[in-house]
């Protein structure tokens, strides 16, 4: 797999930080485990909720569980802070699962990268709150979010 350098790189502006953060919701937003995958180094080390990930493989491995299991997932990323190597995003997303349970799903990322750009280290912090599917606020059609969709601090969240 690439370890071809994803633009923007560090050190960080808050632009280039804003870019960065809102290239990752897409990724993640398009659902394809493999192509996410290019987004971190070879041995890339997160932490999500409770499991700890090591390389790009088990990185494959746990997107598709997760969206095998979260139907109809959508996201939105916000810049939180940065600094020259480092972004930290607040985000939210929403999802059902087999019984056509809605939830949304709250969280805090903390994210550091190599000089090429690629996410060498990914904590994330997420709790799940059951919602009414009236409740949904991302409705737009899957895949990424229109630019004119407002994000996170617009809709109150």
């Amino acid at each position: 797999m690439s370890t071809e350098p994803r633009p923007p790189l560090p050190p960080f502006t808050r632009e280039t930080a804003i870019q960065k953060v809102r290239a990752a919701e897409n990724g993640w937003n398009g659902r394809k485990p493999e192509q996410v995958a290019l987004a971190y180094t070879q041995d890339s080390l997160w932490r999500n909720r409770s499991e700890f990930i090591h390389g790009r493989d088990e990185i494959i491995q746990f997107l598709t569980r997760k969206w095998q299991k979260e139907h109809e997932y959508r996201l939105i990323k916000e810049l939180w802070a940065f600094d020259s190597h480092r972004i930290a995003v607040r985000f939210a997303y929403e999802w059902h699962d087999d019984s056509g349970q809605w939830f949304r799903s709250y969280g805090n990322e903390n994210w550091e990268f190599d000089a090429n750009g690629l996410m060498q280290t990914r904590h994330a912090s997420i709790n799940d709150l059951p919602i009414d599917e009236s409740e949904r606020k991302f409705l737009w059609q899957q895949e990424i979010r229109p630019d004119d969709h407002p994000g996170l601090s617009d809709l109150g969240l």
